[in-house]
This record gives structure tokens, C-alpha cells and sequence, in this order.
């Protein structure tokens, strides 16, 4: 066969097989906690590319998107920023337990307006933030719900603060919501992660919350019962995978 042909029929060939693997691709919906927005974005687009399967992320509490896995959600897989949502989900057998894995940690931080007055402390139980706060609010996750907002209410509930800093918490439905509150101003505090303080460029981060004052911070992955496609399998590989892991570690999340 002439070299011109055979390389057209190569080219042909390889242009049906990718035509071929587009056709078969999938939209993976991915539930996941809302503090992996921006570093779970650029594992999909990588996995996209890769692959032609898509992903669709909806981000928001864990404590929601758990809510909608029990309604019969969408989602093929979650991504829980806490132990307890997951647990909730398995307990009612509404994930896969075999491809679930805990992958990354994180850090409680108080972060202030970047125009803020208020410089860097050095946080202990003794630290009273409610004094720091003034006359104005916190912004957190919902302290009953919200993973960060649980988080930082077992921080205060140890520090023997709880009761003196409830009545001034701006509950929000989503850590972002309240990163969100701290860059508009509306609140002279916020208690986020440092992965999300470090994605805004009108929030500073005035301290760090010790891990002794509350459990660790946990984001376990898992496949949702009965949606175990092969697309939804490799989407969670992808995002086990040590390429993943560097894109998670730039974003500033721990890897465990």
C-alpha cells in the first residue's frame, strides 16, 4: 500500500475510534462539598479531556447533598466534607461502602475583611472571639448541619465558649455562603477553611484554629449505591489518582 494511503487509513482509523469513545461518553454528577469547587473543577476538566466523559459537579453543604442522595438525587458520587454525612449515607446503605476512601484534610481558620483593622492572633481555647467580634456577627455554617460550622462548634463547645458566641453566629448553608459574607463585609469575622480563604483575594486569615479543638477534618469519597457506572468508576479513580492529589494539594487541602 503507498505510504500516503496507509498513513490516510491510520488517520482515518484513529479519527473513528475517537469519534467511537466520544459517542459512549458519560456525564458523571458529582455531589461534592462546596469547599472542593475550585480544585474538584480542575480534575474534571483534566478527566474530560482524558477521557470525553464529563463531569458535572453540584456543590454545596454535605449535609444537603446528602439530603438529596436520600431523595434519589442525581448524583454517582459524593464527596462529603465530614465523616458524619457519609456515615449518614451509609447507614442507610445509600453508598457503595467498598469504593469508599477518605482522601483529604483540611484547617479551621478565622478570616476578616482584607481592609480589616484586626491583625494575626495566635487562636487557643483562651482566645475569646466573641470579644473580637465587637458588636458584629460570624459568619459559619449552619453549627447544627454545615460541616465547618459543626467543626467550629465543637471547637467553642471545648474552649467552654459555645454558649457566650451562639447568639452572634451569621448561620450560612454553605462555607462559601460565608466566605462570601466575610468579602462583602457584612461581617467583621468568618470561620471557613484555609482552602477557601486562600481562593479570595478580599479575605485575610487572622488565625488558626489548633487541631486539638475539634476532630479532624475528614473528606471521604464514595460511589452512591446503584449508580456505579464505569464512567463514575473512573471519575473516582481520577480523583484518587497522584495527579489529582498534586491539583488538590496547590489548593491547599491535605493529603491523607
Amino acid at each position: 500500500m503507498p505510504i500516503k494511503r496507509l498513513l490516510g487509513a491510520v488517520a482515518g482509523l484513529a479519527l473513528s475510534l475517537s469519534v467511537t469513545a466520544r459517542a459512549h461518553a458519560e456525564d458523571v454528577v458529582v455531589f461534592a462539598a462546596a469547599s472542593l469547587t475550585n480544585a474538584l473543577n480542575e480534575i474534571g476538566e483534566s478527566f474530560t479531556a482524558r477521557t470525553g466523559h464529563k463531569m458535572v459537579p453540584s456543590y454545596a453543604a454535605s449535609s444537603a447533598l446528602a439530603k438529596q442522595v436520600e431523595q434519589g438525587g442525581p448524583g454517582q458520587v459524593f464527596a462529603s466534607a465530614d465523616l458524619k454525612w457519609m456515615d449518614y449515607l451509609a447507614d442507610k446503605k445509600l453508598i457503595n461502602g467498598e469504593t469508599r476512601f477518605n482522601l483529604l484534610g483540611n484547617t479551621l481558620v478565622l478570616i476578616a475583611p482584607l481592609d480589616a483593622k484586626q491583625g494575626k492572633i495566635e487562636l487557643t481555647a483562651k482566645t475569646d472571639i466573641a470579644v473580637l467580634a465587637g458588636t458584629g456577627r460570624i459568619a459559619t455554617g449552619n453549627p447544627e448541619s454545615v460541616p465547618v460550622g459543626l467543626y467550629f462548634k465543637q471547637a467553642m463547645e471545648r474552649a467552654g465558649q459555645w454558649k457566650a458566641i451562639e447568639s452572634k453566629i451569621a448561620a450560612t448553608d454553605s462555607v462559601r455562603a460565608a466566605l462570601a459574607f466575610v468579602e462583602r463585609g457584612e461581617v467583621p469575622l468568618g470561620v471557613v477553611y484555609a482552602t477557601d480563604a486562600a481562593v479570595s483575594k478580599k479575605v485575610k486569615v487572622v488565625g488558626v484554629f489548633p487541631d486539638t479543638m475539634h476532630d479532624p477534618i475528614v473528606y471521604p469519597f464514595a460511589l452512591i449505591a446503584g449508580k456505579e457506572t464505569p464512567a463514575a468508576k473512573a471519575l473516582l479513580d481520577a480523583i484518587k489518582s497522584p495527579e489529582a492529589k498534586g491539583v488538590f494539594a496547590k489548593y491547599g487541602f491535605k493529603i491523607n
